[in-house]
């Protein structure tokens, strides 16, 4: 049974490459249906890729070719959890290496402008910290980072 919520995307042209590349870049993600377009639209033509049915690390997506229209922005992204540093690497590497863009504070941008933030768990632990000096010294240590360096983080919250 098809999910009651699912998030829509809306791409240029390249809903299925970016369904593709979360699919084999994220864990629980694969590409399902793809819909053709059944005649002619304002950016594209019959038989195009209209949407594409995925699902990222387990959240229901639609990829919608949609045309230049609309961009993505900081303004919605995905939070990515990871256990250690080397998971950390693997995805922030994956998605800048892919044609993406660094940003700051853990957060990155696919080459289709989606932002993605791959967040240790060991950072939310370290900020959230009921020790407010511990708390501050992680938060201070993230705010100069790109791509999140647990050891520098834990270093920072044990002062």
């Amino acid at each position: 049974m098809p999910s009651k919520n699912t998030i829509c995307l809306w791409y240029d042209c390249d809903a299925l490459e970016a369904a593709t590349f979360y699919a084999k870049t994220f864990p629980d993600s694969a590409v399902g249906r793809v819909l053709r377009a059944p005649g002619d639209y304002p950016s594209g033509k019959q038989g195009d890729v209209l949407t594409v049915e995925f699902t990222v690390m387990g959240i229901p997506c639609l990829g919608l070719n949609g045309g230049p229209a609309f961009k993505h922005s900081e303004a919605f992204s995905f939070q990515v959890s990871t256990e250690d540093q080397a998971e950390t690497d693997r995805l922030w590497d994956a998605i800048v290496g892919n044609g993406g863009q660094e940003s700051e504070c853990g957060w990155c941008r696919d080459k289709w402008g989606l932002s993605w933030q791959i967040t240790p768990r060991v950072l939310i632990e370290a900020i959230s910290d009921l020790d407010q000096g511990a708390a501050k010294r992680a938060f201070d240590a993230m705010m100069g980072m790109g791509k999140i360096d647990i050891a520098t983080i834990e270093a920072a919250r044990r002062g």
